[in-house]
């Protein structure tokens, strides 16, 4: 079983096969999606473990890492936690789900880490290429960096 970087705390290396998705988990992981999360955790080495329910046995957090450490054939960190109540895992696992889908990019700061060349293609990885074509398009990214961006990717036209 492949080997990757593990840059987090966790309380046990697990076999992907052996653990069990939450099978209420309302989020669903699109292939494109589990095969860039994939590539990134390649990349970067495991940057937060997969939580695992004591009470349940359930996945509670990590879904999409689950799926991506089945794609690589990988060992995953795994951090176990308890929880009182169902009431209380189920809330965890929507909380985490729906938390990140509030974010917002800021383009100033995105378009400054790509000019100052501290992200690598893999940071670049989970940002659309509309984004990053836009912030080109409205020239918060300097000439020679859109070239170099251009030569590395295709350009699309929308943000």
């Amino acid at each position: 079983m492949m080997q990757l970087q593990i840059h987090c705390a966790y309380t046990e290396l697990a076999d992907p096969e052996t653990l069990v998705p939450n099978p209420r988990n309302p989020n669903q992981h699109p292939k494109k999606q589990i095969e860039l999360l994939a590539k990134i955790i390649q990349s970067q080495g495991w940057r937060a473990p997969v939580t695992v329910s004591n009470r349940s046995g359930f996945v509670v957090r990590g879904h999409g890492r689950l799926q991506a450490a089945l794609l690589l054939g990988c060992q995953v960190p795994v951090d176990r936690q308890d929880y009182a109540t169902e009431a209380e895992e189920w809330a965890d696992l929507i909380a985490d789900n729906r938390i990140a889908e509030l974010a917002e990019i800021d383009d100033d700061v995105l378009a400054n880490r790509i000019t100052n060349g501290s992200m690598s293609q893999s940071c670049t990885a989970g940002v659309r290429m509309g984004r990053i074509n836009f912030l080109v398009a409205v020239s918060k990214v300097p000439f020679l960096i859109r070239i170099r961006l251009s030569c590395c990717r295709p350009m699309a036209t929308t943000p």
